[in-house]
């Protein structure tokens, strides 16, 4: 296993509850049984604040952890394109992602690439969790 995953996993910082939340959402990874649930507070469509819990691979908990750090004080807009390509982290022709406004891309790029194409499912997982709470 890739030690980056492992550090990128352990900021647990976004790794709470958030009672106030505006919209919240509960996923389940069929294949693997990965649970993941978040909670987002939205004001004038732009995330103001992200909490996530889970029992899942550390492949999974890498993922949400980077992505709810990316989340806060993004506009609702940028989080739907973003989720919308977020596959296009697996292909070899990684250009269709840099060709987006999509900043920071390369941190993904990290953990999801053909090198993980297996765990393809857990990675995405919290995107695609988070685009049911933002009914994306």
């Amino acid at each position: 296993m890739d030690l980056k995953i492992l550090e990128i996993a352990s900021n647990t910082d976004n790794h709470k509850v958030i009672k106030n939340y505006t919209h919240q959402s509960k996923n389940k990874n069929p294949l693997c049984g990965d649970e993941m649930e978040i909670s987002l507070v939205v004001k004038d469509n732009i995330v103001q604040d992200m909490g996530y819990q889970c029992k899942s691979c550390v492949y999974c908990q890498a993922s949400v952890s980077l992505l709810s750090r990316w989340v806060i004080q993004a506009p609702i807009e940028k989080i739907s394109d973003f989720i919308s390509k977020a596959e296009f982290f697996f292909n070899e022709n990684f250009d269709q992602l840099k060709k987006t406004n999509i900043k920071d891309h390369k941190d993904f790029k990290k953990i999801m690439n053909h090198k993980n194409v297996s765990r393809k499912e857990c990675l995405l997982l919290p995107f695609k969790t988070l685009s049911k709470a933002l009914k994306l």
